[in-house]
């Protein structure tokens, strides 16, 4: 399973758009991430979970 690290770009509702290292943008729900996220956070994805790297 690839482990991939995101930038929080965006927070539009109850969604966050995310941008990987290479570019790509996916748009998750705010309740697949840590609690208290916000713009310009960096999460990592591995083993189908997110957590915020400080």
């Amino acid at each position: 399973m690839p482990v991939i690290d995101y930038l929080v770009y965006l927070i539009d509702g109850d969604y966050a758009h995310l941008k990987d290292q290479k570019g790509d943008e996916i748009m998750i729900a705010l309740a697949l991430l840590p609690q208290g996220v916000d713009e310009g956070d960096k999460l990592r994805f591995e083993n189908y979970t997110y957590t915020l790297l400080h």
